[in-house]
């Protein structure tokens, strides 16, 4: 772990394990740090990584306040498998938002909230796969995909999830699910419809 968040802090590329997938992580407000995945992944510089943070006082150094609804959802759903799509804040850097918004996720995992916190702020925290194949689920399949395009992989063993999280898009109006992952739909559906905003989803 010590060697993980000294590799962050110099601006190295890691893999970790998270309570979804494998995750491929940099300090997320150094830039080049960030370039970097996008080359290891063969990534679209269009679309932007999902950041992982450890509690909700970090929300603010990422996004705006979120609404009611947003709200509901992370005290519901986090820690854990999912990724909240909010307006981003108007501080946040232009290399980890290229639209108006940042996917943002608190994670259910020790090693991946320990590197959180002893970094001290955000980490990019997208899938440990080249884009278009599949999510790595142990530390060996990470080292199958990327060999040694990477500094450093932290081996936790099988990642628990063993499916990507799931997205909400919650950035205007009413949530939008993006993407069906480690949460199903009916869980989101059933939560909503208890949340005094929302009558029905």
């Amino acid at each position: 772990m010590e060697k993980g968040v000294k590799t962050l802090r110099e601006g190295g590329v890691i893999a970790f394990p998270t309570d979804t997938v494998y995750g491929l992580g940099a300090d997320a407000f150094n830039p080049k740090a960030v370039e970097r995945i996008y080359e290891i992944k063969n990534r679209p510089e269009g679309m932007s990584f999902p950041l992982l943070i450890a509690d909700i006082a970090q929300l603010s150094t990422v996004a705006e306040p979120p609404s009611e609804i947003a709200w509901f959802l992370a005290r519901r759903f986090w820690p854990g498998g999912l990724t909240l799509v909010l307006p981003k804040a108007d501080s946040l850097p232009p290399h980890l938002a290229k639209g108006s918004t940042v996917g943002v996720r608190i994670p259910n995992h020790p090693i991946c909230l320990t590197l959180i916190k002893c970094l001290g702020g955000p980490i990019i925290g997208t899938s440990a796969n080249l884009s278009g194949k599949a999510s790595s689920l142990t530390a060996y399949e990470v080292k199958q995909q990327l060999g040694d395009k990477i500094d450093l992989i932290i081996d936790g063993g099988k990642c628990p999830g063993g499916n990507e999280s799931t997205i909400v898009d919650v950035s205007s109006g009413v949530p939008v699910i993006l993407r069906q992952g480690l949460i199903p739909q009916h869980e989101i559906e059933e939560a909503l419809k208890k949340c005094d905003v929302l009558n029905k989803f």
